[in-house]
Parts: structure tokens; sequence; C-alpha cells
């Protein structure tokens, strides 16, 4: 799974789509970081007021299921078009961004526990 393409190369697919529209004038990162907003709300729509056996019965029907991937790639496109936009490399952030919570999250005080990092304090 996610072994058939790039972060680059998705990048070069969307910013192709983009540029062929002639889109490119409209992404600036407000408009972007808005869209975004938009598409991760959509997405949470769907699990709105579900519990989790009604969400499960969602991921596996062909409809719902559906519409679920269709919404994580709308959020996953415009990352990239954001990340396009602000000159960010998206490997390079995820894994700088590891390296950080690896600090902050370290496996002795973090391991089985949902607590922020601030509240684990000098134990």
């Amino acid at each position: 799974m996610d072994d058939k393409a790039t972060i680059g190369r998705l990048k070069r697919e969307v910013i192709s789509f983009r540029d062929e529209r002639n889109w490119q004038k409209f992404h600036d990162p407000k408009n972007l970081s808005m869209a975004l907003s938009v598409e991760t709300s959509e997405l949470q729509e769907l699990f709105l007021w579900k519990s989790e056996d009604q969400i499960g019965e969602l991921l596996l029907s062909e409809s719902g299921g559906r519409r679920v991937r269709e919404e994580l790639a709308d959020i996953f496109i415009y990352l990239l078009y954001i990340s396009e936009r602000c000159g960010i490399d998206l490997s390079d952030a995820v894994l700088d961004k590891i390296k950080i919570n690896r600090k902050k999250y370290p496996v002795d005080k973090s391991y089985d526990s949902n607590r922020k990092y601030t509240e684990f304090g000098s134990e």
C-alpha cells in the first residue's frame, strides 16, 4: 500500500492538473488553507455522531468507503498544493516533525498514554 508513487510524483501530477486549468492564480496560501479546512470538515461530517460500529459499516460499504477515500484524497491534494506554493518539501517536513515528536514523546513517558507532552512533568 502507498508504494505506487512518491510524494514528488503526486505533487507534479496535481500541479500539472492545476496548471492545465490555469488555476495557479487562485492558489494562494490563504485560499488553499481555507479549502483544506473545508475538505477536512467534509471528512469529519462523514463520521459525525456515528458510533464505532456505524463508522465500521460506513467504511465497509461501497459508497461510504468511496466517500471517505475521496475526502482523504482531496485533503492530500490540498496539502500538496500548499506545500508547492510555500516551497516546502513535505517529505523533509514529515521526517523533521517525527524527530521533534520523538523528543517530545519519549517512549518511557508516552507509551500507552494519551497525555500531551506538556503534562509529563519531570517524572
